[in-house]
């Protein structure tokens, strides 16, 4: 069975655009075949801001998500794979959703350059503390 997740993730997409709010992921940026600008990674992360006025060309599918985006008034194309997106949530009141980790494919392992993995990052339980955004999850 495939995964629910991108589904989960342009189902929550819209719900948060229709409701007048900002939608924000949240990145593994130490995933497999992750490109997002590296110095805005924090923890080895990067929280992204998807409203449509912030990015341009933001295609998702079941296994990326891309779109151009500035960082520092630089363009950058970014491509995520969509497991190593962790939540979605409104910027506005932190209602969304949380992703459990899944585990890289050996086929995502081999072809990903190798990068160094920081250890100390958050437990299963998603994002705490630091400043990162509080996420409530919608039922």
């Amino acid at each position: 069975m495939t995964s629910s997740r991108p589904y989960m993730l342009r189902a929550l997409y819209e719900w948060i655009l229709d409701n007048q709010a900002t939608p924000h992921i949240l990145v593994n940026a130490q995933w497999p075949n992750t490109e997002v600008p590296r110095a805005y990674v924090n923890d080895g992360q990067i929280v992204l801001n998807l409203a449509p006025s912030a990015i341009r060309n933001l295609f998702m599918d079941n296994q990326w998500v891309t779109f151009d985006g500035r960082f520092g008034g630089q363009a950058h194309a970014l491509r995520i794979p969509v497991e190593a997106v962790m939540a979605i949530y409104a910027r506005e009141n932190g209602q969304g959703m949380v992703f459990d980790l899944e585990p890289a494919q050996p086929e995502q392992l081999a072809d990903a350059e190798a990068e160094p993995v920081d250890d100390n990052g958050p437990d299963d339980d998603g994002p705490s503390g630091g400043g990162r955004p509080r996420l409530r999850v919608v039922k």
